[in-house]
């Protein structure tokens, strides 16, 4: 540390290490602590600086550490003096438990002893879980009681994830497939000997399919891979897992085979090889397995644009719009595509192709009471149809649009839309914002309005702003913002609105590479410190 220092610093320097007066080294474990806690302090009010007088929101999370102690990560999110939308770490404390009070209390110390005020609070953003959005003792409403415009957001990624658990459950073939997949995975991979071999029968596989044509060769294309197992935080990690088995479905098959018929193993590896060979030669599991990869296709484009910094609320609802039409559109004209790939599929790797007009036999009904359903009905409605429609309805449920005021707020905003509503803005901004706007400063934004959208219309750089929180920055970067600055005080409260605690969450990743296993014993004062330090390094 005193040579990272030294090396930025002549001053420091000739002051240090060999250069030191006497004993002076400054290379104790308690220096070394003060040092690294210096440093992280000062990070703290360069953020505070950056603050500055704006409006902020929080985001929070909590998760064990190496040694199981329950810490909580605390990020603002706030618009700059360039109306940029910045996310900051602010700090990490150790909780004894997660109870509502104690977050709370928590949350509040670190905002005094960074010079912020908790009336100041204009959104808080959570995962959802009891603790966090209870109506009545929850950490919302507890922070809500101290700054009523604090405005509470659900974690949309969350909600993402939530949704597309649901609809996984709820249809029984997609549920038993990830069950069944997980397995195959968990054979397959069970000793580095067979992820050997998965790996040289990919390799045959690859070279098989170039020499055929069937692959296209160039930089980078056409790598050796694993079998990605799915995670049970983050469902776009399935999307990952199902490519992977896609990918790798020849070199799977083969290890299986190998594994059932070589004696040396115990009957039980043999028993489970044959058991998930079954599995994966079917055609139940290479339909769903295609199924899910293209409804998961679209649905990872919006699980990746939840976590972006810069994504303002209405942004973020206008990509679960876009998802829901584009799920829609698969489901009115993609069967017969569908139905053709996995056809061909079958082909080239060996699979039975079920006779799709033969009835139907469900396991889940006496036989006495089996209907004239045909296997064709069975795969497009029972389970290409219901699998999206399932999708589609979460979305509806847990991504409503009427939600909130808020989003009402945000739609008629954009003055290049048809629903930019003068009366509207001004009596959401009155409602929403009173400690925001006092009686004449609404009075001067309902004037500033007109002029503002005509402004903007005829403006051939502001026009083509893509989102809200561009054409804040737009109005700031011409100069804009100055003519209409109630305008843009109402753009810059609304684009802080959080979309998403990803931040928050990726601070628990770099948690894990700060305090590892070998550094168990780390202290809470020091790993706050240089967890502040390693994530605010810019």
């Amino acid at each position: 540390m005193v040579k990272i220092l030294a090396s930025y610093n002549k001053d420091v320097a000739g002051v240090v290490l060999e250069n030191a007066p006497g004993n002076a080294k400054y290379t104790s474990g308690e220096v070394q602590k003060e040092i690294v806690g210096i440093l992280a302090l000062e990070v703290q009010k360069a953020i505070r600086e950056e603050i500055g007088n704006a409006k902020f929101c929080i985001m929070v999370d909590e998760a064990r550490d190496e040694s199981k102690k329950e810490q909580m990560a605390v990020v603002l999110r706030f618009a700059n003096k360039e109306a940029e939308i910045i996310e900051r770490f602010l700090d990490l404390v150790h909780v004894n438990d997660t109870a509502a009070l104690t977050l709370k209390n928590a949350i509040c110390t670190v905002l005094s002893d960074n010079n912020l005020n908790v009336q100041d609070i204009r959104g808080q953003a959570y995962d959802g879980a009891s603790n966090m959005r209870g109506e009545w003792n929850g950490l919302k409403a507890l922070i809500l009681r101290e700054c009523p415009y604090a405005y509470y957001i659900h974690c949309m990624a969350r909600q993402l994830q939530l949704a597309l658990v649901a609809a996984s459950r709820e249809v029984h073939e997609v549920h038993n497939f990830f069950q069944n997949a997980n397995f195959v995975i968990n054979v397959v991979s069970a000793s580095t000997k067979r992820s050997d071999e998965l790996l040289a029968n990919q390799a045959e596989e690859i070279a098989r399919e170039i020499e055929l044509g069937e692959l296209d060769t160039g930089r980078g294309q056409n790598q050796i891979g694993t079998l990605q197992r799915p995670g049970d935080t983050r469902w776009s990690s399935h999307y990952k897992s199902i490519q992977s088995l896609k990918k790798m479905f020849a070199a799977t098959v083969a290890v299986l085979r190998g594994i059932a018929s070589d004696r040396s193993v115990s009957k039980y590896s043999r028993g489970d090889a044959v058991g998930s060979l079954k599995i994966v030669i079917s055609f139940d599991f290479v339909f769903i397995l295609h199924l899910m990869e293209k409804i998961m296709k679209i649905t990872d484009v919006l699980c990746k644009k939840l976590q972006y910094k810069s994504l303002d609320i209405l942004n973020a609802m206008d990509s679960v719009s876009n998802t829901k039409v584009l799920l829609g559109e698969l489901r009115e004209h993609g069967w017969d595509s569908l139905l053709e790939e996995v056809k061909s599929f079958c082909v080239k790797h060996e699979i039975d192709i079920p006779d799709l007009d033969r009835k139907y036999v469900d396991v889940t009904k006496s036989r006495n009471k089996h209907d004239n359903t045909t296997t064709l009905h069975h795969y497009k409605v029972d389970v290409f149809s219901v699998a999206i429609d399932q999708q589609l309805s979460e979305l509806n449920d847990r991504f409503s649009t009427q939600a909130t005021e808020l989003l009402t707020l945000c739609s008629s905003l954009d003055p290049r839309h048809e629903s930019f509503d003068i009366p509207k803005i001004s009596t959401l901004a009155e409602k929403l914002y009173p400690a925001d706007f006092s009686s004449q400063e609404l009075a001067q934004l309902e004037s500033q309005l007109p002029h503002f959208q005509l402004d903007v219309c005829n403006h051939p750089e502001l026009m083509t702003l893509p989102s809200i929180a561009c054409l804040t920055k737009g109005l700031v970067k011409t100069g804009k913002a100055s003519s209409y600055p109630m305008v843009d005080r109402l753009l810059q409260l609304v684009i802080t609105l959080p979309v998403s605690t990803a931040t928050a969450e990726r601070a628990f990743s770099a948690m894990k590479i700060v305090k590892t296993r070998l550094r168990s014993k780390m202290g809470d004062d020091l790993l706050r410190h240089c967890m502040i330090i390693y994530i605010e390094k810019n």
